[in-house]
């Protein structure tokens, strides 16, 4: 068998057959984890905390870094209650500004993974991975997200793994900061049942106080209750408790339908390559082709990820979002060799180059700033890109050749290689082997 038929197989059996894989990615201390990651110098290591008012004495505390949990410092806390507990504990004013460009950023690593990527709140989301077997296994697609997290964005983050949401949120919980918990079926008896019924995800203090009063107080309890019972005093609410309690749950990941758009082109070489000119070369062209589909649906591009395929047939995605949504290949041209070089690099060979475009937005629903210069070139430019385009669409793809495309022998990158992937679609971020 096949280097790579090996590796399919070794990944497969990590996955089951029938059913889903569900990652739920959290991120710990979110709000102070930022400013931590902003500002180390003045942050990393101490009793931080973000309050909801600029009146500092008399505002709550939202959120706390692990280090003043650890103080006794508690969300929901007045602030100067806070201080009797922690006289040096740091209060940073919110910045939403910021968290939000943290979280777009942290958000945009995870969906590199897959495009079924359903965000609940600011600081987490579910993954549906059950289609991204190209990446490896469950427990190492959370390693990579965890790890690029941390050292992209300077952020911890914890991972729950699970056959369902449900579970997938309840495995998150079990190691914070930075961890990784699995969560089967079959561990929810050991792990669950002990525990009280307040920790289930979805059971507030009062219904809590109502489960109490008729004598159930553990998660055991409650999966072994009568459901009768449970659907009289909570009605079909009752239903859902005791399958809860079960480790049962069906709720798909919902998708956000604009953010699962994606054009995409993955070229496979014929050959290992690992001189930076030669890889300079292909993303030139893939970068040319991506930004022409992108053009031809009227759309602009503010997410680029690359990916890479080794010799050993191990697949590497990188992404970032751009400062300002484009449809220039140049820009996307240089965003992808930037990619490169910093997780790559050169002297090392791959067989497959791809390039992803996401976070796509209509052209005519974009606000572009630009220069001076920018604004009297651009039109200019602009003319020059439709006319090209306009020759390809009559005479084919290689009516106009960037000069940057040909080598010394360009046969030897661009004859006979194999493209796939090429996409505008929600369902699939990018096809590969």
């Amino acid at each position: 068998m096949s280097s790579d038929g090996m590796h399919y197989t070794h990944v497969e059996q990590y996955y089951p057959a029938a059913g889903r894989v569900i990652l739920h990615v959290d991120m710990n201390a979110f709000y102070c984890s930022v400013h931590e990651a902003e500002e180390p110098e003045l942050y990393r290591g101490k009793a931080t905390a973000v309050a909801g008012s600029s009146e500092v004495r008399k505002g709550v505390i939202v959120t706390c870094s692990y280090v003043a949990r650890g103080r006794g410092i508690s969300t929901g806390m007045v602030v100067h209650q806070a201080m009797k507990k922690c006289p040096d504990l740091i209060v940073i004013r919110p910045d939403f500004h910021l968290y939000r460009k943290y979280s777009r950023a942290f958000m945009q690593i995870a969906y590199s993974y897959t495009p079924l990527l359903e965000a609940t709140s600011i600081d987490e989301c579910y993954l549906d991975i059950t289609g991204s077997k190209q990446f490896g296994t469950p427990m190492e697609i959370a390693a990579s997200i965890q790890d690029r997290i941390r050292e992209e964005l300077g952020l911890p983050c914890s991972i729950g793994i699970a056959p369902n949401k449900l579970l997938a949120k309840m495995a998150s919980d079990l190691k914070k900061p930075n961890g990784i918990s699995i969560l089967r079926m079959r561990d929810v008896p050991n792990i669950l049942w002990h525990r009280p019924c307040n920790e289930l995800f979805g059971i507030g203090k009062k219904t809590a106080e109502k489960l109490k009063k008729i004598g159930i107080e553990t998660i055991g309890q409650l999966a072994h209750s009568d459901e009768r019972m449970l659907t009289d005093l909570f009605g079909v609410n009752g239903t859902w408790l005791k399958n809860s309690a079960k480790g049962i749950n069906h709720s798909p990941v919902q998708a956000e339908r604009e953010a699962n758009k994606s054009i995409g082109h993955t070229t496979t070489l014929p050959a290992d390559i690992s001189d930076m000119n030669d890889v300079q070369r292909v993303l030139l062209n893939i970068s040319d082709q991506v930004a022409r589909r992108l053009r031809k649906h009227e759309m602009l591009s503010q997410g680029i990820q690359i990916t890479i395929r080794t010799p050993d047939m191990k697949t590497i995605t990188r992404s970032r979002l751009m400062e300002v949504p484009t449809e220039d290949s140049s820009i996307i041209y240089r965003e992808a060799c930037a990619l490169f070089a910093k997780h790559w690099g050169s002297g090392k060979p791959v067989r497959m180059l791809g390039i992803t475009l996401q976070t796509l937005i209509p052209r005519e629903e974009s606000a572009i700033q630009m220069d001076l210069f920018e604004y009297e070139q651009k039109p200019k430019k602009e003319s020059l890109i439709r006319i090209m385009d306009q020759l390809r669409d009559k005479f084919g793809e290689n009516a106009v050749v960037t000069a940057g495309m040909i080598g010394d022998d360009p046969s030897v990158l661009l004859r006979d290689h194999k493209v796939r992937g090429t996409s505008l679609q929600k369902d699939n971020l990018q096809s590969l082997d």
